[in-house]
Order: structure tokens, then C-alpha cells, then sequence
């Protein structure tokens, strides 16, 4: 039993951690602090458990037992407020756990009790299909545990008695009865209490007449020494009198008050036993009412037992008409056999048919991932036969300018040529001259001659003006080659760019085609499936080829702008870039248009599946007949709170009237209390004895207190 218990305790720790608490709540010594259960009922229903309540829960006890209780007390009364008022349910037979035990030994069977009754709130409040969905997505084993406990707690709750139309008079007079011996209580101890008060004012009285007898003693004793008090022109006599004056006024109030205080005292024990009369009928009462309850428990159990009998009589009609129908029954029974023959020899041939297309399913896929890959060796293959072909360009570029040096560099050394033979010529010439004798060697050539004929600082200037148009040549020639070179590596780069994007674009939109195809595909099995509501993969491949158009359709662009940037002077190229644009543009057209009547095939589908008729599906039938029994209990729990707000209205304007009723008769009495005093003080007069005096004023008064003594019992 004890497992059973701590199983049960940590089945309810498990679910009580779904909640959102910022208390801790994994073990049971953190539960019994009462903080997470607190969180956990003001999240089951806020507006019982509110914020007011909750912030009266103190969190920081720490090992405060005696706060611990607190806390606990506070949440258990609250939970039973809970079942009586808003559940309208008693759990008198549930044990109720305690707290003691929880609060100062972490007790975990008394806790498991309290968090079953948690529990029991859960499943019963407004929101119970929230917490009963949370439940089912527990553990089996947990999940067993709570359904367990949960039906335990139901089979000891007792819904509130429907036939209250019969024990309603005997609860009304229970509790007129009840309303009036708290009352009469009421009065008693008022009752009481002024016969105290009047005790302690005869006795103050009492004293101040002994206190008085005693010094008029004193004052006869010193007047018989002085002088005689008959004579009431001496001081002595006027004292004498005085005194003699207040001592019959003092009487006068003594004798009163004990007339009051009799007739207080015998209404006293008339309301004694008026109480005690009530007290029989609020027994007789009780026993009638536990009466009533144990009559209506055996009229519950005879309204069940002849339910089950009305049930059994039903089931023996229809076993009756099945055995006259057995004969029917056999032979449907063998075409059932011989159809359900039928219907394995397909099943078999279908699952046969099944497992084959599992198999191709198989294969399928592997060849569709073959075939991607194929195609991203092909993509790969075609981006570097696009580069060699660019490179290949290039070398034919650097072969044809080889070329072309070579070609130079032959005329270069054609003309050489020539110039060496001519110089050699004029050698040769001027070799034979010499030879001859026309030409002396001593005479200078004419270069030299012109030489000669150029002063020196001429011809030094000239030799360095020689000297650095030569060295001017050669820096422009570099200059020159290094920018060639530059701009020769930049335009390389620019066709190698623009030839891998042309690939790219050219992949871009054999991908485009392909996903056009692929859409195309999906637009046909969707036209061919819309009447079936099962489209999910259809629509997730659809959004996902339309992802993957979008991005293509993004990579074409941007690639389109990088070639814009790279050739902004080339007509054929924007000629060819608005071509695509209008194509794509024409596309994106064409996809919104197919966007659309998918969304118009989705919409019908819906429609379809919503126009289906309810009566084959069971679940939406009964989930209709339980909405409108839950419409009908909140139109009878609204019905019932209007009721009782207009008996707590009625029971407030009783006790106004009450109250006013008493006021106003108190306010009578002191009336009749002051016009008496007034009367007897008027009665009154010096010449009288003093017995006539005090027979007049023991008489007046209880004619008085005749009146104004039945004003008080008349409330």
C-alpha cells in the first residue's frame, strides 16, 4: 500500500511540473512549502485562486513548519470552498489529508492526497480538456497512475442532491430555526450582560447607602449632642432633611433598579426556555433531515436498480428477436465467411502488390539520387569545360600575339639585315677607295667632319639630349607594358568572370526548367487528386520547388547584374539581359497564376471536406451533443448564481429590517423609561412620609416595567 502511495505521489509530481511555477516542485519536500501548489491553482482557474489570495502564500518558510501549516491550511480550505461552491461537490467522503503529518515529516501519502484533490480541480475546471490533453501526453505508466487516481476521487464525491424539492421545507425551518437561536443566543448574552451591569450597579448603591446610613448615624448622634433635627429652622434639621431627602431618592433608585432587575431576570429564563425549545426542534430537525438524506439514498438506489431492470428487460426483448433471427444470422454468417475469403485472397494479392511498390518506391529513390548527382557532376563537368575553354581562349590569345612578336622580330631582322649589308657595302667601298688612294685615311669621314665642324658644348649637349630621349623612350615603353599588362590581366579577368557566369546562367536555367517540369508535374497530380483532402506532401513539395525557383530565379538576377556592371556598353548583351527579363518576368507571371489556382484548388478541397455530412463521422455527433449539455449546465449554473445573489439580497434586507426594527424599539423603551422617571418624580412631593413615598414608587414601577419589559420579548 505504501508503494502504491509514493508511486501515486511521484505520478502527481511528474504532472504537476507541466505547470509554469517558479517555485520548485521535483521533490516532496519542496511541495510542502505550498508555493508551487498555489502557482498551480491560480493557474487552474484565476479568477477562485486570484492574485489577492496568492500573494498571501509566503514563499520564503524555509524549515518554518509552523508556516508550512499555514500556507497548507490556507490552500486545503480554499480547494474545498472550491468543490462546494463553484463544483458544486461535495468530497465528505474523501480523507482529508493532514497537514501536520505534510508540514513537519514531508509525509508523502497525506501529500498525494492533497495533490489528488489538485488534481481533481484540474480535470473539473473550465479548462479541463487542456489538462486532460497535457495528461495523455505523460508517460503510460504516469499517465495510468493519474487516470487512477482520478477516478478514485470521482467514485467518493457526491454531487449535490437533485431532489431537493422534497426536503426543501424541513432545510428552510432547519434554518429559520437556526437564524432564530442565534438570535435568542444574541439577546441572552445581551441580556446577561445588562444583569451584570445592574449587579454592579446595586452593588456601588448598596455601598453608598451603608456609606450614607453610617454618617447619618454619625450626624443623629452629633445632632442629639447639639440639638433636635425636628426643628428644620436650625442648620442641623436643614441638613437633616436634605440628607433624609437623598437617603428616600437612593431608596426610590434601589428598589428600581431590583424591580428591573427582576424583570429582566424572569425574561431571561423565559428566553432560556425558549432556547431550550429551539434547541429540540433544531434536534428533531436534523434527525428528520438525516432522514430525508438516507430516504433519498434508497430512492437513488431503487431509481438505479429499476433502470437496470428496464435495461434487462430491454436486452432479454432483443436476445429473443436475435434467436428468432438466427437462422438468418447463420446464413449471412456463411456469405460474410465466404466474402471475407474474398477480401483476404485481395488483401494478400495487394499487399503483394504493396511490397513490389515499396521495392520500385526504393529503386526510385536511389536513381533520383543518382540522377542528382549526375547532375551535379554534370554541372561541375560543364563549369570546367567552361574554364578550360576560356583558358584554352586565352593561350590562343598569347599564341596569336607570340605570333605576331615573331612576325615583327622577322621584319626586325629582315631590315637588319639590309641595313648590315648596306653598311657592309659602304665599307667596302671605302676600304677599295682607300685601297685606291683617292681617299687619304687620315682624312676624317664626313660624320666626323660634321663633328669636328660642332663646337664641344653643342656637341656634349647634344649627346646628352641623345642620352635622355633615349632613357625617356625606354621609361614609356615600360609604362606603357605595365599598364598593357595591366589592362590586358583585368579584361582576362573580366571574360573569365563573364564566362563563368554565362555558365552559371546557363545552369540557373536549365535548374528553372527543370523545376518548371517538376511544377508542372505537381499542378497535374494536384488536378488529378483535388477531390481528396490528403495533400499535404503535395503542397510541402510544391512550396519547396517554388523555394527553390525563387532562389534560382534570385541567383539569375544578381548574376545578370554582375554581367551588366561587367559589359554596360554592350547593346547585344542588354538586348539579351531584357529578352531574359521579360522571360522571367513572363515566368514569375505564369508561377503567380499557379500560385493562385492552387490556392483555389486548396480552397475547394477544404470546401469539400467541410460539406461532407456529419452523420459518417460518430465523433462530431457526439462532440455536438456534449457542447450543448455543457451550454445547457452553464445556462443552469448562471440560472443557480442569480438565484442565490437574489437570496443573499433578501437575507441582507431581513437583517436591515431587524436591526431597525430593534433600534427603533430601544428607542421606545427609553422613552417609556424617561416619562416615567419624570412621572414618578412628579408624584413625588416633600410633604408626604416616607412609606407613602415608597409604596407610590415601588408601585409605579412595575407599572412601567409592564410596558416597556414586553417591548424588548416583542423583538
Amino acid at each position: 500500500m505504501d508503494e502504491n502511495k509514493t508511486v501515486l505521489v511521484e505520478s502527481l509530481i511528474i504532472w504537476l511540473q507541466t505547470f509554469s511555477t517558479s517555485a520548485p516542485c521535483t521533490t516532496v519536500e519542496e511541495l510542502t512549502t505550498g508555493a508551487a501548489m498555489s502557482q498551480a491553482l491560480h493557474q487552474i482557474d484565476p479568477a477562485w485562486f486570484s492574485d489577492g489570495w496568492l500573494s498571501r502564500i509566503k514563499t520564503d518558510v524555509e524549515d518554518n513548519w509552523r508556516l508550512k501549516m499555514n500556507n497548507l491550511k490556507k490552500i486545503l480550505q480554499m480547494i474545498v470552498d472550491y468543490y462546494n461552491e463553484v463544483l458544486a461537490q461535495a468530497i465528505s467522503n474523501f480523507p482529508m489529508p493532514d497537514l501536520v503529518l505534510v508540514a513537519e515529516h514531508s509525509d508523502p501519502v497525506e501529500l498525494g492526497r492533497l495533490l489528488q484533490l489538485i488534481l481533481g480541480c484540474a480535470v473539473k475546471c473550465e479548462r479541463k480538456q487542456e489538462y486532460i490533453q497535457i495528461i495523455m501526453t505523460l508517460e503510460e505508466s504516469v499517465q495510468h497512475v493519474v487516470m487512477t487516481a482520478i477516478q478514485e476521487l470521482m467514485s467518493k464525491e457526491t454531487m449535490a442532491p437533485f431532489g431537493s424539492e422534497m426536503s426543501g421545507d424541513l432545510e428552510q425551518q432547519l434554518k429559520k430555526a437556526q437564524e432564530e437561536l442565534t438570535e435568542l443566543l444574541a439577546e441572552k448574552e445581551a441580556l446577561a450582560q445588562r444583569c451584570q451591569e445592574l449587579d454592579i450597579q446595586v452593588a456601588v448603591l448598596q455601598e453608598e447607602r451603608n456609606s450614607l446610613l453610617a454618617e447619618n448615624d454619625v450626624l443623629t448622634d452629633r445632632a442629639n449632642q447639639l440639638d433636635t433635627f425636628d426643628d428644620p429652622s436650625t442648620p442641623s434639621g436643614r441638613k437633616h432633611s436634605q440628607l433624609q431627602q437623598q437617603l428616600e431618592a437612593l431608596q426610590e433608585e434601589n428598589f428600581r433598579l431590583e424591580a428591573a432587575k427582576d424583570d429582566y431576570r424572569i425574561h431571561c429564563e423565559e428566553l432560556e426556555k425558549q432556547l431550550i425549545e429551539v434547541q429540540h426542534r433544531n434536534d428533531e430537525l436534523t434527525s428528520l433531515a438525516e432522514e430525508s438524506r438516507a430516504l433519498k439514498d434508497e430512492l437513488d438506489v431503487l431509481r438505479n436498480c429499476s433502470d437496470r431492470v428496464v435495461m434487462l428487460e430491454a436486452s432479454v426483448e432483443t436476445y429473443k428477436r436475435k434467436l428468432e433471427n438466427l437462422g438468418d444470422l447463420k446464413r449471412q454468417m456463411k456469405l460474410l465467411e465466404e466474402n471475407n475469403m474474398t477480401y483476404m485472397h485481395n488483401t494478400v494479392s495487394l499487399e503483394e502488390e504493396l511490397r513490389k511498390a515499396n521495392a520500385a518506391r526504393a529503386q526510385l529513390e536511389t536513381y533520383k539520387r543518382q540522377v542528382q548527382e549526375l547532375h551535379r557532376k554534370l554541372s561541375e563537368e560543364s563549369r570546367r569545360a567552361d574554364n578550360l575553354a576560356f583558358e584554352m581562349k586565352k593561350l590562343e590569345e598569347k599564341h596569336e600575339t607570340v605570333l605576331k612578336e615573331k612576325e615583327r622580330i622577322i621584319i626586325e631582322r629582315e631590315s637588319l639585315k639590309e641595313i648590315n649589308e648596306e653598311l657592309r657595302c659602304t665599307q667596302a667601298q671605302q676600304h677599295q677607295l682607300s685601297q685606291a688612294g683617292m681617299l687619304p685615311s687620315s682624312s676624317p669621314s664626313h660624320e666626323n667632319l660634321a663633328a669636328e665642324l660642332i663646337p664641344v658644348e653643342y656637341r656634349e649637349k647634344f649627346i646628352r639630349l641623345q642620352h635622355e630621349n633615349k632613357m625617356l623612350r625606354v621609361q614609356q615603353e615600360e609604362c606603357e607594358r605595365e599598364k598593357i599588362a595591366a589592362l590586358q590581366a583585368q579584361l582576362q579577368e573580366a571574360h573569365k568572370t563573364s564566362s563563368e557566369l554565362d555558365t552559371e546562367n546557363r545552369l540557373s536555367r536549365e535548374r528553372v526548367s527543370e523545376l518548371q517540369q517538376q511544377v508542372e508535374d505537381l499542378q497535374k497530380a494536384l488536378q488529378s487528386q483535388a477531390a481528396k483532402p490528403d495533400d499535404s506532401n503535395l503542397k510541402r513539395k510544391l512550396d519547396a520547388h517554388m523555394v527553390q525557383l525563387n532562389e534560382a530565379q534570385d541567383e539569375i538576377m544578381k548574376k545578370k547584374e554582375l554581367l551588366e556592371d561587367l559589359q554596360p556598353d554592350n547593346t547585344q548583351t542588354s538586348l539579351k539581359l531584357d529578352e531574359l527579363m521579360a522571360a522571367l518576368k513572363k515566368k514569375d507571371d505564369d508561377m503567380r497564376a499557379m500560385e493562385e489556382r492552387y490556392k483555389m484548388y486548396l480552397e475547394k478541397a477544404r470546401n469539400v471536406i467541410r460539406a461532407l455530412d456529419p452523420k459518417l463521422n460518430p465523433a462530431t455527433a457526439e462532440i455536438q451533443a456534449l457542447r450543448n449539455q455543457l451550454a445547457d449546465r452553464d445556462k443552469q449554473i448562471l440560472n443557480l448564481e442569480r438565484q442565490c445573489e437574489q437570496a443573499r439580497l433578501r437575507e441582507y434586507e431581513e437583517k436591515l429590517i431587524v436591526t431597525a426594527w430593534y433600534n427603533k424599539s430601544l428607542n421606545f423603551q427609553k422613552l417609556a423609561i424617561e416619562s416615567r422617571l419624570g412621572r414618578t418624580s412628579s408624584m413625588l412631593s416633600p410633604g408626604q412620609s416616607f412609606l407613602s413615598q415608597q409604596r407610590q414608587v415601588s408601585n409605579a414601577p412595575r407599572r412601567a416595567l409592564s410596558i416597556s419589559v414586553p417591548a424588548t420579548t416583542s423583538k
